[in-house]
């Protein structure tokens, strides 16, 4: 009897670390260093180990993350492989015409549980000529085709951000893309690009340091990092923005599968630190399940597709 006790207690023991030999990979489809490649690493770290997995990042980069889209696509849909899904890549690039997609979104993967929102923001060089938001848009109106903003690229979040001030406030403002946030942003800081509105974590490292200057905050939820700081819609009425970073698998994922992810990101998103490392990434933690995400999903192509049309933007 005693034998039989000490190896049920033995084989209990080892379930943990059977568990531990599961691998989930979460593809990013961005380089290492950015926001959506933070996002990966901690979905990794603090939701995976509750699915009793343990968790790899791997960067797949470009095609506006359609790249990384593409592997998670061809995967099996057992949730084992998934994608760090931000906004851009799930709503923005397949509704530009001419857009390279060696995989469709709409069609080819689903929302599997959201896990953070995304706070935009507009930031100029502290050294600069702009105190405020107010300072920065009279300066736009009064010099047309003078003023110019930096994006991660044509078709990006950045670029079809300040398209929509554009046109709600009646600017004319030259875009000047570039191949991602961190090229932009050494410009602006250099004087050579004005300003840029931009996920807060992209700058977050730059406004601490005293380098960027934070003019206005893209939704009225705005972030307690910055509580001084005025929504865009204080000087352009009606006009908000905001991005998300959830987790996204090839279509088929099953239903059980879909519970498990949607409890383990509750659980994780209960730890203290991981709220924590959000928060001072500009980021606020906010769960989904996958019914849910999916309908922001769905909202979200209509309302970007309407500002791709309206603006005239095409991929190619």
């Amino acid at each position: 009897m005693r034998r039989l006790l000490l190896a049920a207690a033995l084989s209990l023991a080892a379930l943990p670390a059977l568990a531990q030999d599961r691998t989930v990979r979460v593809i990013s489809g961005y380089a290492a260093g950015g926001t959506g490649d933070l996002m990966a690493r901690l979905i990794a770290e603090y939701i995976v180990p509750h699915l009793g997995a343990r968790g790899v990042v791997e960067n797949r980069t470009g095609a506006n993350g359609l790249i990384g889209a593409e592997v998670v696509a061809r995967a099996a849909p057992d949730g084992m492989t998934v994608l760090q899904c931000p906004m851009g890549t799930m709503t923005i690039t397949p509704n530009l015409p001419g857009a390279a997609m060696p995989v469709d979104p709409r069609t080819e993967l689903a929302g599997i549980t959201n896990v953070a929102l995304s706070t935009y923001a507009l930031v100029v060089a502290a050294r600069g000529p702009y105190a405020d938001a107010a300072a920065l848009l009279a300066a736009a109106r009064a010099r047309p085709g003078a003023m110019t903003y930096a994006s991660a690229g044509v078709g990006s979040a950045q670029h079809l951000s300040v398209e929509l001030v554009k046109a709600r406030a009646g600017l004319d403002i030259i875009h000047a893309p570039y191949r991602g946030a961190t090229p932009a942003i050494v410009d602006i800081l250099g004087g050579r690009v004005d300003f840029m509105i931009t996920n807060l974590g992209d700058v977050m490292s730059q406004v601490r340091g005293g380098e960027l200057r934070v003019l206005a905050m893209g939704d009225n939820a705005g972030s307690p990092l910055f509580p001084d700081v005025r929504p865009i819609s204080a000087f352009v009425p009606g006009l908000e923005m905001a991005g998300w970073f959830g987790v996204c698998g090839p279509r088929g994922v099953s239903e059980e599968m879909l519970g498990r992810w949607a409890e383990a990101t509750r659980k994780g998103l209960e730890n203290p630190t991981f709220r924590e490392r959000l928060l001072a990434n500009g980021l606020t933690p906010h769960f989904e399940d996958a019914r849910a995400f999916n309908a922001r999903i769905a909202a979200d192509l209509r309302s970007w597709g309407e500002v791709i049309r309206a603006a005239g933007v095409r991929g190619d």
